[in-house]
């Protein structure tokens, strides 16, 4: 009996000693797990509450969770608390997360943001969250409002260098180079045109004005009309910018191309005589030819009217209605009159002589 009880009191100790084991690994484990996340947020959470960023440690817990980086979205609200934005326009953690779960880029809408609202433009963070999310670079598009940007026009990269043609009313061509300031409209990010749309709308604007210039003369002496007529035609409408100004930068005299359409329109006009002379020409052609063919047609009716005439003689002669002396008689008037021909022929020769 007192051997049964050692042998419990040994079973016992050793099972024991195996739940103290399994205790000590899963405190071992737990606390592995609490150093691993205090060494991955302990920071983060530091700084938050250093800064008044106001996110607690189960949010950044939690961030994980939801596959959120937690760096991302601590920086970007301290960044915005730092610069006032928070005082400004109601800003939370959940907006952040939300933003960054939709795919955008967070530090870049919060940097846009601060630099907006230290330039005083105004920007809510609904419309820099759409302006982002719909692929526009809204960082960029702040800088460009408060330093406008120059655009080439034309492009150069596009036109190989080429520049705009023009032909003023006195028909001299003009090669025109502009340059467009533009700064960028927030509020027409969304579904505004790009600056191909703004180059096309001026290089339009340009040839239009140059057009209805009277005179090349006026366009060099005074560029400064052609951009002011630009200007006010207000083609920023429907665009992402504002044109500031639109400055010539260049203007050169190209070719006469009033005088060529002149010359070839004088050339097509000189062809089309000819053709119409030729044609002139053929019809007089073909009624001479035609004339010719009805003076052979009474020729021959003469000839068979004269071969009529033996044979109405003879047949006066069986009627007895035509004597000898009547017949000699016609023939002496056809003697006399074939030598009256004859004379009148030679009437020339004579006088010649």
């Amino acid at each position: 009996m007192q051997f049964d009880n050692g042998i419990l009191a040994q079973g016992g100790g050793s099972g024991m000693g195996l739940v103290i084991a399994g205790i000590a690994i899963i405190v071992f484990i737990g606390g592995l797990i609490v150093f691993a996340l205090l060494a991955r947020y302990l920071g983060l959470w530091i700084q938050s509450k250093m800064t008044g960023a106001k996110i607690g440690f189960p949010e950044l817990l939690f961030m994980t969770i939801r596959k959120v980086n937690p760096t991302t979205i601590v920086r970007a609200k301290i960044m915005a608390v730092q610069a006032g934005v928070t005082d400004v326009y109601p800003l939370s953690t959940r907006d952040l997360e939300s933003h960054y779960l939709a795919g955008g880029r967070v530090p870049n809408v919060i940097r846009a943001l601060v630099a907006a609202h230290r330039a005083g433009i105004d920007l809510d963070w609904r419309t820099a969250q759409a302006i982002d999310l719909a692929g526009r670079d809204l960082l960029e598009a702040v800088r460009t409002s408060v330093y406008p940007k120059v655009i080439d026009c034309p492009d150069p990269k596009k036109s190989g260098g080429a520049a705009l043609e023009a032909v003023a009313a006195d028909g001299i061509q003009l090669k025109v180079r502009a340059r467009v300031t533009v700064r960028t409209n927030i509020h027409q990010l969304i579904g505004g045109a790009t600056e191909e749309t703004v180059i096309a709308r001026v290089g339009q604007g340009i040839v239009q004005a140059i057009g209805s210039t009277s005179s090349y003369k006026m366009v060099l002496e005074n560029p400064d009309r052609i951009s002011q007529t630009v200007l006010n035609q207000g083609l920023e409408a429907q665009t992402a910018f504002e044109i500031v100004s639109i400055d010539i930068a260049d203007i050169d005299v190209g070719d006469n191309i009033g005088a060529r359409l002149s010359a070839d329109q004088a050339e097509a006009d000189m062809r089309v005589a000819q053709a119409k002379a030729e044609q002139t020409r053929a019809d007089f052609a073909a009624r001479e030819q035609e004339n010719i063919a009805k003076v052979q047609a009474n020729r021959a009716q003469v000839v068979l009217a004269e071969a009529e005439v033996p044979m109405a003689v003879a047949e006066a002669f069986r009627t007895r209605k035509l004597g000898l002396l009547d017949f000699y008689e016609l023939k002496n008037v056809q003697a006399d009159t074939q030598m009256r021909q004859a004379i009148a022929g030679q009437t020339p020769a004579v006088a010649n002589r």
